[in-house]
């Protein structure tokens, strides 16, 4: 015990409630003690109820920050995507931006815990929606369709309407046109204002699944 501990003699003022160790002479045991009671002092003019301490902050600036640069880093990524002439070049833009915007997953799915579930919930879901669209623009249908569905459970609505156009649209382009139709009858009935591209979807999904049953009846 000797070996991690040390017993000092320290002195605890009645009035000031300063602490003090007055029989040791010490400079750095004094610092140390100089910035106990300094502690103590600012505590103490805090205008808080009871002179509680605020919580620290619930949310890290430094990755939302980082968070969204990279959601950015990735939109920027697509928009070059649109204006490459080379084929090569255009699908590594539009993976880059899919990587860029996994990494801001990444980032947000491991928040600390005490951080606000609604801040994650509203980072993933965009990011999901950002997602689905570069798997779009590879003709992942699969990984898009996946990731807009998961954007959509997060936050179905409102201000999520284009998550659910693209998941509709994956399950079109895969010829699941019966999905499609039920996923974007859903999305009308829950989007509100935003359904507009949707109802367009809508018909054009409608008009392949009659022909599909046309010819099933033939």
């Amino acid at each position: 015990m000797e070996d991690t501990f040390t017993l000092l003699p320290l002195y605890l003022d009645p009035s000031s409630k300063a602490i003090s160790c007055p029989s040791l002479n010490s400079s750095s045991i004094a610092a140390e003690l100089a910035l106990l009671n300094s502690t103590h002092r600012s505590l103490l003019t805090l205008d808080t109820p009871n002179s509680v301490p605020p919580p620290p902050l619930p949310l890290n600036p430094k990755r939302s920050a980082a968070i969204q640069k990279m959601r950015e880093q990735g939109n920027a990524s697509l928009a070059r995507k649109g204006g490459t002439a080379s084929a090569a070049n255009s699908q590594a833009h539009t993976q880059e931006a899919i990587k860029l915007y996994s990494y801001a997953l990444e980032m947000a799915l491991t928040r600390l815990p005490w951080e606000p579930a609604s801040i994650v919930r509203d980072e993933v879901a965009i990011l999901m929606s950002n997602r689905a669209q570069a798997h779009m623009g590879l003709q992942s249908w699969p990984e898009g369709a996946a990731d807009a569905e998961t954007s959509v459970e997060l936050k179905p609505a409102p201000g999520n309407g284009k998550a659910w156009w693209r998941r509709g649209k994956c399950l079109a382009e895969m010829g699941r046109w019966e999905e499609a139709a039920d996923w974007i009858a859903r999305g009308i009935e829950t989007g509100g204002d935003e359904s507009a591209e949707l109802k367009a979807l809508g018909a054009e999904v409608q008009s392949q699944l009659a022909k599909q049953r046309e010819r099933e009846t033939r």
